[in-house]
């Protein structure tokens, strides 16, 4: 999609995978897979800096210590409020710097 994008000359920005966290389980139904939400991560952003996009990395600003921050996240999953405000910001930011690319 994104290679089709480009060749429309759509600009293209790609979102990490956002942490996860049992901060609100009593005990875990599940094992979470931060090393594998890592490893797509770190895909993501070659993939982006090798052809052109832009990398919106919410991972690194709602984590702490590779867990979802509790104050950001109603679920360990999804975000709440806050969580959405935050990532509403760097949202905005990558689509003007992509924008401004060529």
């Amino acid at each position: 999609m994104a290679e089709l994008a480009r060749a429309n000359g759509i600009r293209v920005v790609f979102a990490s995978v956002l942490p996860v966290c049992e901060c609100f389980a009593k005990s875990p139904v599940r094992q979470r897979w931060q090393e594998r939400i890592s490893e797509l991560n770190e895909l993501i952003e070659k993939y982006s800096a090798k052809t052109g996009a832009v990398y919106l990395d919410y991972f690194s600003v709602l984590a702490d210590n590779d867990d979802f921050k509790k104050e950001l996240t109603k679920d360990g999953v999804i975000p709440n409020e806050e969580g959405y405000k935050v990532m509403a910001r760097l949202a905005e930011k990558a689509v003007m710097e992509a924008l401004k690319r060529k």
